[in-house]
């Protein structure tokens, strides 16, 4: 094992430097392990409070190599790494958890699809175009037996919403179709809501989940977060935490695994997306539950013993802090800082010291109590508060 030669206790890296990286310090704090980050640049989020930074690009194996060295263990703050570069660091003897053969399942919907349906998870009924030798003509053949409209979506490098689009017929397809992105084509769930169940596993098979959330979606982007998801009957939680499971471990994953669903409105799940790493929808575990999803990561990634997800309260809503679209600077945010925590002493600020663009989520607010619309409203007035000086709502 490779250690910290002034703590003895492993070094962390983590490719990338976003929120979920920043997050992971806290944790790593108390149990003295020691993170390294690649960042794109060094005022990235998390370079901004971890010492040990690396200035290099995710895309450039150089540079994944000069991370890796020294750690007992690399991991990902996103997904974009390309999986060659992954199994390349991996022969090389660097330990890369979760590894190129779980995450391209994260990276590519197409690979995801086809895996999921062979282990028989839920998932809707969908169509890969990419290696079709005449996508138009597939496409038209689906829609004609699932019914339009249809959802397209990028294979690769979607994220909150982008490359996503519903069309109504082929004329709609005709520019996407010609634009040379590998896509697939899938039914329009008749969507209920939303919801999210996140699970850790360790390299030793050890499992440990969280409750299933409800995540609140607008205009692509998750806004809260509500756990537990309310109304939700014991058979379809345990049919969501089967799924995750089932996932994890037919996927061999190491680490936080997020599974994105659809509950439908005749009642059933089918799985939307998948991420490997930490995720929005497990942010609410910071204060949430005995073990946050930071914590429990690297847990897992160092085949560590999981910890406790029990909650530590009746009712968790989690808001994110969503750049305006007025000024692109948090100006003012200071002020809006100090009011907010004496409005709402009782809620907890996460910020991330990023850029401002409108939509970006650039922090986020946690609320915990007994009644669900007491502790929601209090979590998004406040959300809303520091983001544009207004308490807002959530129409």
């Amino acid at each position: 094992m490779v250690v910290d030669a002034r703590t003895g206790l492993p070094v962390v890296g983590i490719v990338g430097a976003g929120q979920l990286a920043r997050m992971c310090q806290p944790p790593a704090i108390e149990l003295g392990i020691s993170l390294r980050v690649l960042a794109a640049a060094p005022d990235d989020s998390a370079a901004l409070v971890i010492p040990d930074v690396v200035v290099g690009d995710h895309t450039d194996l150089d540079d994944l190599r000069r991370l890796a060295v020294g750690c007992d263990v690399v991991t990902w703050d996103h997904e974009h790494v390309p999986g060659s570069h992954i199994a390349t660091l991996a022969a090389e003897g660097v330990e890369v958890r979760p590894g190129a053969s779980a995450l391209r399942y994260a990276q590519d919907k197409g690979d995801m699809r086809r895996r999921l349906t062979e282990l028989g998870v839920p998932c809707p009924e969908w169509v890969d175009l990419e290696p079709a030798d005449d996508p138009k003509g597939t496409l038209a053949e689906f829609g004609a037996r699932v019914g339009w409209p249809l959802v397209l979506k990028a294979s690769r490098h979607g994220y909150d919403g982008r490359g996503v689009w519903t069309i109504d017929g082929l004329d709609d397809a005709a520019d996407l179709l010609a634009s040379g992105t590998a896509m697939l084509a899938e039914e329009l769930v008749p969507i209920a809501r939303e919801l999210a169940v996140d699970v850790a596993r360790n390299p030793s098979g050890d499992l440990a989940a969280w409750p299933v959330v409800e995540t609140v979606q607008r205009e692509g982007i998750c806004v809260e977060v509500l756990a537990p998801a309310p109304a939700l009957g014991a058979a379809l939680e345990s049919d969501a935490r089967s799924i995750a499971r089932t996932v994890a471990q037919a996927l061999d994953v190491a680490g936080v695994l997020a599974v994105e669903l659809f509950e439908t409105t005749d009642g059933r799940l089918v799985v939307n997306e998948l991420a490997m790493r930490p995720h929005n929808s497990g942010h609410w575990t910071i204060e949430g539950s005995r073990t946050s999803q930071f914590e429990q990561h690297l847990r897992a990634v160092l085949d560590l013993p999981l910890g406790d997800t029990a909650v530590t309260a009746p009712v968790t809503v989690m808001a994110n802090v969503l750049a305006g679209g007025g000024d692109l600077e948090p100006a003012g945010l200071d002020e809006r800082l100090a009011t907010a925590l004496g409005t709402w002493p009782d809620a907890k600020i996460h910020l991330y010291d990023k850029s401002w663009r409108p939509g970006r989520k650039v922090g986020h607010v946690t609320a915990q109590g007994n009644h669900r619309d007491i502790v929601r409203e209090r979590a998004v007035a406040a959300a809303s508060f520091l983001a544009q000086g207004d308490p807002g709502s959530r129409s």
